[in-house]
C-alpha cells in the first residue's frame, strides 16, 4: 500500500537492510512514471513495487554506503541513470549519470521535484522537496538533525536546516532517511525548545532537540 496517494502523487516507502534505512518510490499517477529516492541494501520490496513503472532516475540523498549497497542492483533491475550532487559524487562506487545543484528541478511525468543542497551530514548532502513532501535523507529526522562529525559540520546541518528547510510551511511532511515520519511544524517546535538551552562549542555526533 502506498504511503501517500491523491491524483497528483503517490508514495511508496520500504524499510530496507539492517539499518532501518527508507528507500521511496515516487510515481507520477497520470503518466506511470516513478523515481526512487535512495538505495539501502536489500530492495528487492522497492523493486516489486516499482516493476510495473516507468522509472526514469535513482535520486540519492548522500554517499554513505547503508544509502547506497542496493544500487547496483536496482541500476541493473531498472537501467534508470542515477543521480547525486557532485560533492558527494566521487566516493561513490557506482559514478552517478548526472550532478544535481541547489535549486535543481528534476521532471517525473507531472510531478517537479526541487533539489536543496544541505551539507553537514556529508559535503554533497541533499533533501528532495514535491509539493508538501520533503526527502530529507539523513540531513533532518524527527527528533534531530543527522549526526555531524565536527563542531563545524553541526554548525552547517543547523544553518541549513533553518534556513532552507524551516522555511518550508509547517504542514510540509518529513520523510527521513530511516525511521518514522513526521512535519515540519512538530521539528520546529523541537528545535525551539533546543535552541532556549545553552550548549558547548563543541557540540556535535548525534544531537537530540529535547534531550540535547
Amino acid at each position: 500500500m502506498p504511503l501517500f496517494y491523491d491524483k497528483e502523487i503517490k508514495i511508496f516507502k520500504t524499510s530496507c537492510g539492517p539499518y532501518d534505512n527508507n528507500a521511496y518510490l515516487v510515481v507520477c499517477p497520470q503518466t506511470n512514471q516513478s523515481i526512487i529516492i535512495d538505495a539501502p541494501m536489500w530492495p528487492q520490496e522497492l523493486l516489486e513495487e516499482a516493476k510495473n513503472t516507468f522509472v526514469k532516475a535513482v535520486l540519492i540523498t548522500h554517499n554513505h554506503q547503508d544509502h547506497l549497497a542496493g544500487l547496483k542492483e536496482i541500476v541493473d533491475a531498472t537501467g534508470a541513470p542515477v543521480h547525486a550532487h557532485g560533492e558527494d559524487s566521487a566516493a561513490m562506487s557506482i559514478p552517478p549519470n548526472a550532478l544535481i545543484n541547489d535549486g535543481d528541478t528534476i521532471m517525473v511525468g507531472t510531478i517537479t521535484l526541487k533539489v536543496i543542497h544541505t551539507p553537514g551530514h556529508t559535503p554533497g548532502s541533499v533533501c528532495y522537496l514535491v509539493g508538501t513532501h520533503l526527502f530529507s535523507g539523513d540531513t533532518l529526522f524527527p527528533g534531530g538533525p543527522g549526526r555531524s562529525d565536527s563542531p563545524q559540520d553541526f554548525q552547517q546541518i543547523i544553518k541549513n536546516i533553518t534556513k532552507k528547510i524551516y522555511v518550508l510551511p509547517d504542514d510540509t511532511f518529513l520523510l527521513p532517511g530511516h525511521g518514522q515520519d513526521s512535519t515540519l511544524g512538530i521539528s520546529k517546535e523541537e528545535y525551539s525548545i533546543f535552541v532556549q538551552k545553552s550548549h558547548t562549542s563543541d557540540l556535535s555526533g548525534d544531537v537530540l532537540w529535547l534531550e540535547s
